[in-house]
């Protein structure tokens, strides 16, 4: 009984990351093309983003009227880093190659969340070690060909937005409640967005495309998948939600290949048996599906 629980647990964590890992490489996709393709203000992009994301999350929460007593109204640390990251990736995506942003935001979401674990007192193994090292090394290498050097600006906000990422991220690790933590924690981000649309309000501009883009990003693979990745990380150590993230760009060229028709080349093969091998190592010598971190 005991074994099938925690097959069960472990098969639900493997399927919610997973959803949530999809959610935020189709997040890439529509931030490029709203983004770079310049159909919107990276500004009002954030805020149609945010203020969707809380609107639908919102409806959810009233429609599933769930367990009160693990009812959990988020915070304002979690909602204002939740702010800072969303803000902070847009103005920079404008200014950065998508490979030059891909490095900067996760390798800043790595060293955030693994110094975090360290911090905390968690002594990593030396198999826990040569898998981040390997999953890192599999993503520079899809990564590195197409990264240029950055801007200063486009650097310091894209490791901003990393590093928010980064804390977001490990405050989830604790919640009871995602969906209802998920929906106040964007409603908590919006007053920091107001004080940032009503400086952008006058040379704020937007396309039909952008705005339905921003809305796609707000509900769906952000309000949606930032509730599905707090339900994955109830049972991920801090180290294994760093890594697994080293997914999306994988995910986001599978994508590629899926719905556009795009080569399977060599490269996307060797890195993403790097990036797996690197997971399995840091999976494989846990004797719980969950660390104490």
């Amino acid at each position: 009984m005991i074994q099938n629980k925690k097959t069960k647990i472990i098969a639900q964590t493997v399927i919610y990351t997973f959803l949530a890992l999809s959610a935020f490489a189709a997040n890439s996709v529509i931030c490029r093309l709203a983004l770079k393709e310049k159909a919107i203000d990276p500004g009002l992009f954030t805020g149609i983003r945010l203020i969707s994301g809380a609107s639908v999350l919102a409806i959810l929460v009233f429609l599933s009227r769930g367990d009160r007593s693990s009812y959990s109204k988020g915070s304002w640390v979690s909602g204002f880093v939740l702010f800072l990251y969303a803000a902070a990736f847009s103005y920079a995506y404008i200014t950065l190659e998508t490979g030059t942003g891909a490095l900067i935001i996760f390798g800043s979401v790595q060293i955030t969340m693994i110094a975090y674990s360290l911090l905390s007192g968690y002594k990593m193994s030396v198999w826990e070690w040569l898998g981040v090292f390997l999953s890192i090394a599999g993503f520079v290498y899809l990564m590195l060909p197409d990264a240029k050097t950055p801007s200063v600006s486009g650097f310091v906000l894209m490791t901003i937005s990393g590093v928010s990422w980064g804390l977001y991220s490990i405050r989830g690790r604790d919640s009871k409640n995602p969906l209802n933590e998920t929906a106040f924690n964007f409603l908590r981000a919006t007053p920091f967005l107001m004080l940032l649309l009503f400086f952008i309000a006058k040379d704020a501009n937007a396309s039909t495309k952008g705005i339905l883009l921003a809305l796609l990003s707000g509900t769906i693979t952000s309000g949606i998948g930032y509730t599905i990745w707090y339900m994955a990380l109830k049972e991920l150590s801090s180290i294994q939600a760093s890594i697994v993230q080293l997914f999306v760009p994988v995910l986001a060229a599978i994508g590629g290949v899926i719905f556009v028709g795009e080569l399977i080349s060599s490269k996307l093969i060797i890195a993403s048996l790097m990036i797996l091998g690197g997971v399995f190592l840091l999976i494989v010598k846990k004797t719980k599906v969950k660390t104490n971190l």
